[in-house]
């Protein structure tokens, strides 16, 4: 393997970066090197160029096109020590859309639609709670601090470790699926052979349980944990409180919540209802 590829993922895991994003930002430096031909350290800044330009005509969607130009910028600054070879891109601006949020009533379906214990088990934390699906994965039982109330995420997003709430109601739960399953030590998601499910896995068990409950929403597993954080707000809680659960570095992040939340859209008068009623034709 090119060892500026082992070097990429090496300096990625040093800076903190997650699994997936590392597993991402190292196929984009493969995909570099199977266009280059030869080991990366070895390109020049034209064929850098060159290589950014053959982007545009091969059909990428806007996310893979940034995270492309995101690992090809960490390559050469980061690792490579030539940020000149990349001082030419310029990222595009991203516009983040609203999130998809389902009502409680949708919640309840697609939870009752998952038959698996196990993975029914994962929904309801990751609900329950606002964690992202790696973060609930890798929970391990010494997490879970049924006394106090709060579930300890020690493997979140950036190496930022955090706390959230354990409600009563998933505390009961969370005893019951393991009193019947048991799962080996020490993970609390773990199969009767140690081995964790996969976010391919639970990705797939949550789009058929969509489709079982009737949801005709696009449903992922991210989609809980915007359930989450809308219907936290719409309950009135405080979006400094929710950042926090959430994990987010800014608050600017969580407050795209708030432009979704059903009470706030629909307490919001309406100028037409200032109007008389206009004759009706």
């Amino acid at each position: 393997m090119d060892k500026t590829i082992v070097q990429l993922g090496q300096d990625l895991a040093r800076a903190g970066y997650t699994e997936t994003t590392c597993g991402e930002y190292v196929k984009c430096a493969e995909a570099l090197a199977a266009f280059l031909g030869y080991p990366i350290v070895e390109a020049t800044r034209e064929q850098v160029r060159q290589y950014v330009d053959s982007l545009s005509g091969r059909g990428l969607s806007p996310t893979l096109e940034r995270r492309t130009l995101c690992a090809l910028i960490f390559v050469f600054r980061r690792t490579l020590g030539k940020p000149e070879f990349v001082s030419f891109i310029k990222l595009r601006r991203r516009y983040s859309k609203l999130p998809i949020v389902l009502s409680h009533k949708e919640v309840h379906a697609l939870l009752n639609a998952i038959e698996n214990r196990r993975y029914q088990a994962v929904a309801m934390v990751m609900y329950g709670t606002g964690l992202r699906v790696a973060e609930a994965l890798k929970l391990t039982v010494r997490d879970i601090d049924a006394e106090r109330g709060v579930i300890q995420v020690t493997c979140g997003k950036g190496g930022k470790p955090r706390q959230v709430q354990l409600s009563e109601s998933l505390c009961q739960w969370l005893r019951q699926y393991w009193d019947r399953e048991r799962p080996p030590a020490p993970y609390l998601f773990a199969n009767q052979q140690g081995q964790l499910p996969t976010k391919g896995t639970i990705q797939k068990v949550i789009k058929l349980a969509a489709e079982q409950a009737g949801i005709k929403k696009h449903v992922t597993p991210h989609v809980l944990r915007h359930c989450f954080a809308t219907h936290l707000l719409e309950e009135g809680t405080d979006v400094r409180v929710v950042s926090a659960l959430l994990g987010h570095s800014s608050i600017s992040t969580t407050a795209r919540y708030t432009h979704v939340t059903r009470k706030l859209v629909r307490q919001t008068p309406s100028p037409l209802d200032l109007l008389p009623q206009p004759r009706r034709r």
